[in-house]
């Protein structure tokens, strides 16, 4: 693929790069928050290559149900899937107008649209009787046993940052809007879509649609849509640089690249940890596995890094990049 053509993109944004650690998470925080990020994208943006950008909503969904919860006795509450639209809505707004101001300074392109996303999911997928999706602030251990105790809630530690509540995060299977996203894409639009990895719907045996209570991880639907819109690029920005094997040990090694079989052993090793990159090295083996089973297989990659970094890690100087083979 020469270097001119233009290529699709996925890029899946963390929730957590909208409210950082010591934040309260106010709009104003999460907008200058924003301001930066796109700042660091705007070259990517503002180029002839198609952009899907999707983003996670663990803080932002987590922080709207203690407020619905709050105020029950007063206004009816919230369930997890009207949340998780709400949080696609405000959150799709701020990434517009952020994403759209920071082009339109460039004097570049700026034809940004939020699609509302439903995703279906497998009503018996096992992860409704096993809650691991790490949702809303993070608490101090006896808060979150008082907590525990009081509402019912299931608590992990979660990143060594503290304890937070898990819901159940099935496997994507279907995007809902995958052809209208694809169809704004030829149109020439920028889309914000799979926002906190999509309302979790599922079918019933007449073909219709209904919501659940659970949270889809991000960038597994971030992946099930590249493959539904045939993307090139899934670029998974997070909170390190570089992928790591033995992440936090004093054998912790920055990984610069790896093919698709280098990435299963491992992820099957437990190199990477299961609330934090395991997760998205699944995602990436399963972008990269439906280019392979494509005839030719399709060149695939996807790069794993900084907001900050996004740019130069597409051009090779930083970040994880794992392709289908190693060019190395």
């Amino acid at each position: 693929m020469h270097a001119n053509t233009a290529k699709t993109f996925v890029i899946a944004l963390g929730g957590n790069s909208l409210i950082r650690a010591n934040e309260k998470g106010t709009m104003e925080e999460q907008c200058a928050n924003l301001r930066q990020t796109s700042e660091q994208l705007v070259e990517l943006l503002g180029s002839d290559n198609r952009i899907v950008i999707t983003h996670g909503n663990g803080p932002q969904v987590g922080n709207l149900l203690l407020a619905s919860e709050a105020t029950k006795d007063t206004v009816p509450p919230m369930t997890l899937d009207i949340c998780g639209a709400a949080t696609q809505g405000f959150m799709g707004y701020m990434m517009q107008q952020t994403l759209a101001n920071s082009l339109r300074a460039k004097g570049l392109k700026h034809d940004i649209t939020t699609v509302v996303t439903q995703v279906e999911v497998d009503k018996n997928d096992s992860a409704f009787k096993n809650p691991s999706k790490p949702i809303g602030p993070f608490y101090g251990e006896s808060e979150a046993r008082k907590l525990q105790q009081e509402r019912g809630w299931d608590i992990v530690e979660d990143a060594n940052r503290g304890y937070r509540r898990v819901v159940p995060s099935p496997i994507p299977v279907h995007i809902e809007q995958a052809r209208i996203i694809k169809d704004m894409l030829d149109d020439g639009e920028i889309v914000v879509a799979v926002g906190g990895g999509g309302i979790p719907v599922v079918r019933e045996k007449d073909r219709s649609l209904h919501g659940v209570e659970a949270v889809i991880d991000k960038d597994f639907a971030s992946s099930c849509l590249a493959l539904d819109i045939d993307a090139d690029v899934l670029i998974i920005l997070t909170a390190v640089e570089h992928v790591f094997c033995d992440f936090g040990l004093p054998s912790q090694k920055a990984l610069d690249s790896l093919d698709l079989n280098e990435a299963k052993k491992l992820l099957a090793e437990g190199h990477f940890g299961k609330g934090s990159m395991e997760p998205k090295i699944r995602a990436a083996i399963q972008f990269l596995e439906g280019g392979a089973e494509c005839t030719p297989p399709r060149e695939r990659e996807v790069i794993i890094t900084l907001p900050e970094t996004a740019v130069k890690a597409l051009q090779g100087k930083t970040g994880t990049r794992i392709t289908i083979t190693n060019s190395k």
